[in-house]
């Protein structure tokens, strides 16, 4: 009696340990699906754009690249970042470049109409040549923008205007507080 005993306890000890190994398996793929199925929703979800410019002509050249990529938290709000770096050149008076990044939220309170908020952080590094008159002359700087933005948007291209809320008309890289925009995320 002693001998069906002990070999009932390890056959139920077997079994138990199994059982348990197999639900812990079981439990564990599952989490590993899970993780895996978020991972691949998110980027399933995240839109790609950004600009490219290129001129060239006679002393002057001019090169930006500015990629770009947003996350729809709903169908009604984006949120997003991207990276830009430009050079410009003018032979013999000056050498410019600029780098930094930008945080966007992007709000659709209706099928046709963008709302944005954008925060742009670039550091400028301008360097004008000598001339007989003056030396060389370096002029590094911060350059903040908070551009408040409406414009019209139809699938993935919006078009509008913007105002950065921060301009400053003796320190500041762009011309105008208001520039108008096109903005595409595929």
């Amino acid at each position: 009696m002693m001998k069906l005993k002990t070999k009932s306890v390890h056959f139920l000890t077997i079994v138990l340990t199994c059982l348990i190994f197999l639900t812990n398996s079981l439990s564990s793929k599952a989490q590993n699906d899970t993780i895996v199925k978020q991972k691949s929703d998110f980027w399933k979800k995240v839109q790609f754009g950004g600009g490219l410019s290129l001129s060239f002509s006679g002393n002057y050249t001019y090169i930006l690249v500015a990629p770009g990529a947003i996350y729809p938290l709903n169908r009604y709000v984006a949120v997003g970042a991207g990276l830009q770096y430009s050079y410009a050149s003018e032979k013999y008076l000056y050498d410019s470049h600029i780098y930094g990044m930008s945080a966007v939220t992007l709000i659709n309170p209706v099928p046709f109409a963008q709302l944005s908020v954008e925060v742009e952080q670039l550091r400028v590094n301008n360097t004008y040549e000598a001339t007989p008159y003056a030396p060389e002359f370096k002029d590094n700087f911060w350059n903040t923008g908070l551009f408040l933005g409406l414009g019209y948007h139809s699938q993935n291209v919006t078009f509008g205007f913007r105002y950065n809320v921060l301009y400053q008309n003796d320190r500041d890289i762009y011309g105008e507080a208001w520039m108008p925009f096109v903005r595409a995320y595929f």
